[in-house]
């Protein structure tokens, strides 16, 4: 098994122990959570916010590494740190990759439930048809940042793919510094109050039988961003080792074609 089915199976396995407990003790599970869960999550929120802030000065170390680069050999210290990076937040993506890409079977299977429930039993299940939404919105967010490892989002390539090594490598670079990193911050910015407000209230399907995790599904918005800032930074650590003539990491493109 990979590990993003490890992760995948580990949260089932807890889910269904929580839903087990809160049947046993006759729901003191789910007052629990309706009572510590909104003021857990918000301050959950400000503390991984003042977290990203102070460690959000370590996102230069690509471009400072590269403008070294041009001054002198880059000490391998630094180059030691920007390939375990890259490695390790390869790995985070690929592992969350991993474990939504079933969501992609889920969709499909409960598409045709719905189908049939709709056109030959002529029933429905509100949950069921919102369940659609949540795994379509968590299978594209939540896969972003693996899809940009492997090259696998939209670019035109008409100028890139006739550079130099170097000059894709500041392509890289620019883009993401000017292009990467401003959007994912502004997507962060607008989607404080819209994520903090859902936490607030617990908010849930509008629905009286609709799922009640609206305000987590909303929560994979900051996430996405996160790791896209990540799996640039990666991208980012990658083009510093290059122009530092240092040996990059193989990207998922690259890695593939290797074996």
């Amino acid at each position: 098994m990979r590990a993003g089915d490890w992760l995948l199976f580990s949260i089932v396995a807890a889910s269904l122990a929580l839903i087990g407990i809160d049947g046993a003790s006759g729901g003191a599970v789910q007052a629990a959570l309706q009572t510590h869960l909104s003021s857990t999550g918000q301050s959950a929120g400000r503390w991984l916010l003042r977290a990203g802030l102070v460690l959000s000065p370590l996102l230069l170390l690509p471009l400072i590494a590269a403008l070294w680069a041009r001054i002198s050999p880059l000490p391998d210290a630094i180059a030691a740190l920007l390939d375990r990076s890259a490695r390790a937040i390869d790995a985070i993506s690929e592992t969350l990759a991993d474990a939504v890409r079933w969501l992609a079977l889920a969709l499909v299977l409960i598409t045709v439930t719905v189908v049939i429930q709709r056109y030959v039993f002529g029933a429905s299940s509100t949950k069921l048809q919102e369940s659609v939404i949540y795994f379509h919105a968590l299978l594209f967010l939540l896969s972003s940042a693996s899809t940009l490892l492997h090259g696998g989002h939209v670019r035109v390539d008409i100028v890139y793919t006739r550079l130099s090594q170097a000059g894709k490598a500041w392509t890289d670079l620019a883009g993401y510094y000017l292009a990467l990193v401003p959007m994912c911050v502004l997507i962060l910015m607008t989607s404080r109050s819209y994520v903090g407000g859902a936490w607030r209230i617990l908010e849930r399907s509008r629905e009286s039988d609709g799922l009640p995790l609206v305000f987590l599904l909303k929560t994979a918005i900051p996430v996405f961003a996160v790791m896209m800032i990540l799996q640039g930074l990666s991208m980012a650590a990658r083009a510093a080792l290059t122009l530092s003539g240092r040996e990059a990491p193989a990207t998922g493109q690259r890695a593939e074609r290797e074996l």
